[in-house]
């Protein structure tokens, strides 16, 4: 007897998340270069073709966390009220992700999100990888602002994404060397206010 759709896709939401989760914690204890694919398996009670099923590679194994934001900013322009800017738009979201601490932000003082960041950030294969998360995401921000030219819709998106890739990066390294995260969060709005301000200066004037 064949077994209903949805419980098949439950199972496999189930065995990609245990394979997942037993590639971090492995990952986390032992480093990211030290970590064989064999072991993953094995942790997660695995064959190897089952996991590069779930994963095309180790890289994914970590990266697959920022899958679920992948083209929020698009998402974000797109859904926009009407009369509102992108711009506007995608300051109040990122202000809001700062407020709710939100690991994506990296403004997240939980140990296992210090340390998961710890991972990406220092890891060079895992840091090369993530470029390729980087542009599909300013790809999808180009095709979502519509304004006067597409070359002015690409500079606007690449400038938009990298400054909230190097904001997330200072956050989690303010908070990893020891700053209370009161002062954490100040800085964190500080920045974000700034490089929103270096933005508009360029396009505002453009309808962004």
């Amino acid at each position: 007897m064949n077994e209903p759709e949805g419980l098949r896709t439950l199972k496999k939401e189930r065995t990609r998340k245990a394979i997942a989760d037993a590639a971090i914690a492995l990952f986390l204890a032992e480093g990211f270069d030290q970590v064989s694919v064999a072991q993953i398996a094995a942790r997660a009670e695995v064959s190897k073709p089952t996991l590069f099923r779930y994963f095309a590679s180790k890289e994914e194994l970590v990266l697959h966390r920022f899958a679920d934001h992948q083209g929020e900013a698009s998402r974000v322009v797109r859904a926009r009220p009407e009369g509102v800017r992108p711009l506007a738009a995608l300051r109040a979201h990122f202000l809001a992700r700062l407020a709710e601490h939100d690991p994506v932000s990296g403004l997240n003082d939980h140990p296992q999100v210090l340390a998961f960041y710890r991972l990406v950030f220092e890891t060079p294969s895992l840091s090369a990888h993530l470029r390729a998360y980087i542009g599909a995401d300013t790809g999808a921000l180009a095709e979502a602002l519509e304004g006067p030219s597409e070359l002015a819709d690409r500079l606007v998106a690449a400038q938009y994404v990298t400054f909230r890739q190097s904001l997330a990066h200072d956050n989690w390294a303010r908070l990893a060397g020891g700053l209370p995260m009161p002062e954490a969060y100040r800085r964190a709005v500080d920045d974000a206010e700034t490089a929103f301000a270096l933005l508009a200066s360029g396009a505002e004037r453009l309808g962004y």
